[in-house]
């Protein structure tokens, strides 16, 4: 069954791409939850018309998400500040929301949601990997060193 998705949906595609899923998925999951439509021929032919209207638009976004991620390249040398015990164990866990507040106090803004931290939480002192997307075509790597509080 192929699909058109209104929304972006984790590990399948992001909102106007049309995909092929199983009937199931999309009967009884995709298409009630409002997050795609039936891909018949006259929904693909609205779909060109509103990606044609959209494109001079999409590009100022994207011009938008590449600024924001230069900002990164300032922040070379980023360090988290966590509560640590010993052996080097933190108190609780770095997550991608504390990446996102610590991010904010520099100018980069970006949602909790748009950062993956390399091999989930973080729960050990050290320095660590995430993907940050701004936006579908504008993905950065980032680094950053989690330190213990003085």
């Amino acid at each position: 069954m192929e699909v058109i998705l209104k929304q972006d949906v984790e590990k399948l595609g992001f909102a106007d791409d049309v995909v092929e899923v199983k009937n199931g998925y999309g009967r009884n999951y995709l298409i009630p939850q409002k997050l795609a439509v039936l891909a018949t021929p006259s929904a693909r032919k609205v779909l060109a018309e509103n990606l044609r209207q959209r494109a001079y638009k999409e590009q100022k976004v994207v011009d938008e998400a590449k600024k924001e991620a230069a900002k990164l390249e300032d922040l070379q040398e980023f360090k988290m500040t966590a509560k640590a015990g010993g052996d080097d164990k933190l108190f609780g866990s770095v997550t991608a929301a504390d990446v996102s507040d610590a991010l904010a106090k520099h100018d980069v803004v970006i949602d909790k949601k748009y950062i993956s931290i390399l091999g989930g939480n973080i729960k050990r002192l050290g320095q660590y990997e995430a993907k940050l997307r701004f936006h579908r075509e504008v993905i950065k790597d980032f680094t950053f060193d989690v330190v213990a509080e003085a």
